[in-house]
């Protein structure tokens, strides 16, 4: 089945909003697209005639479908004669491997991928550079060892930071919190639980606040509500949960609604604003964070149209023009970063459409 994004006005006014706003604020998410194996055009790659494939974490979710329309619209400015979207309707850890072959035997040019797992898309990814296609990580990276190029939301560290902070604030400084995430295996979530954890240890400011359970929904609307539920029966004395994946801030926010812990437990993270604005609208929420995440996949497209014509190797202090989001540098390790992101709340949630 094929998959057609629509909507690139609204994402442009997106691109505009996000670029004009003076709320972009340091701060900063989890992973899909319409059914397993899905496309917008078809075609291999032949010099002047390059392909593209994205291949999110999993099908069917919000906010990959965001991500997506906005890899398309970069896709057809970047100039790619095709672009295809393709991928898992689950977010395990060698869910992408098969798709990733049939990439490999297409021909295509440019493969972007959020890897699942760092390492279990490897050998796949290795054979399909072998056979000649620019690999670029998005939104949740690989083993750099696997691809050329990895385009980043924002600084991990600042992604940990910024949530910390809003839930520091919210509860006042103290109590037990928890963290629902996504998958296990998760690179980009794993990352900055890792800054949350040392930033508890170390920083006073957290002295009074207790880690007190990690969680994993599997981007899974049904899970996630499941273990938001059940995080509150097992800490009758939480104060507030963390939920770094926009699947399961929404679904902890859908709980928490209707339960005797609204108002009474904190809920932030990082959320689609047209998701979380009943939310916010109803007090559930006070305030959580997140990047454009169109920008995600329209960054990714003109990198891998520089790589795919040679006009960068992904060598730090590259550069290379990324269409109405001007120019972008590899930084170290391959890293290119999309950033800011911005914190959204009852003041500002409206001037945001996506």
């Amino acid at each position: 089945m094929r998959f057609i994004h629509s909507g690139s006005t609204g994402r442009r006014a997106a691109f505009a909003a996000l670029a004009t706003s003076a709320a972009l604020i340091l701060s900063a998410c989890g992973g899909g697209a319409a059914t397993e194996g899905s496309g917008s055009e078809s075609g291999s790659g032949s010099e002047g005639d390059q392909t593209i494939t994205f291949i999110p974490k999993q099908l069917n979710n919000p906010y990959t479908d965001v991500v997506l329309g906005g890899g398309e619209d970069g896709a057809k400015e970047a100039g790619f004669a095709s672009s295809e979207v393709v991928g898992p309707l689950d977010a395990s850890a060698s869910s992408q491997v098969s798709f990733i072959n049939a990439e490999t035997q297409r021909g295509t040019n440019v493969i972007v991928i959020a890897a699942n797992d760092p390492d279990a898309v490897g050998p796949a990814l290795e054979e399909a550079r072998a056979a000649g296609a620019k690999i670029v990580a998005f939104d949740s990276d690989t083993n750099p060892d696997y691809r050329d190029l990895f385009v980043s939301q924002v600084n991990a560290k600042d992604v940990a930071l910024i949530q910390l902070e809003l839930i520091s604030e919210q509860i006042g400084g103290k109590g037990e919190i928890a963290i629902l995430s996504a998958t296990a295996n998760a690179t980009n979530q794993n990352e900055w639980i890792k800054f949350m954890e040392e930033e508890l240890e170390s920083n006073p400011d957290y002295a009074d606040i207790e880690l007190v359970a990690k969680v994993y929904g599997d981007d899974d609307d049904t899970k996630s509500f499941q273990e938001a539920q059940g995080l509150l029966q097992a800490y009758p004395d939480l104060k507030g949960i963390i939920s770094p994946t926009t699947v399961g801030i929404a679904a902890t926010a859908r709980y928490l609604s209707t339960s005797e812990y609204k108002g009474k437990v904190a809920l932030t993270g990082l959320g689609l604003p047209n998701e979380m604005r009943p939310f916010v609208k109803d007090g559930t929420v006070t305030e959580f964070a997140l990047w454009d995440p169109a920008q995600l996949g329209y960054v990714a497209a003109f990198a891998g149209k520089a790589l795919a014509d040679g006009d960068i190797t992904g060598e730090t202090g590259d550069t290379f023009e990324a269409g109405e989001l001007g120019e972008r540098e590899v930084g170290d390790g391959g890293i290119v970063l999309v950033g800011p992101p911005t914190q959204f709340n009852a003041d500002n949630i409206d001037d945001y459409d996506f």
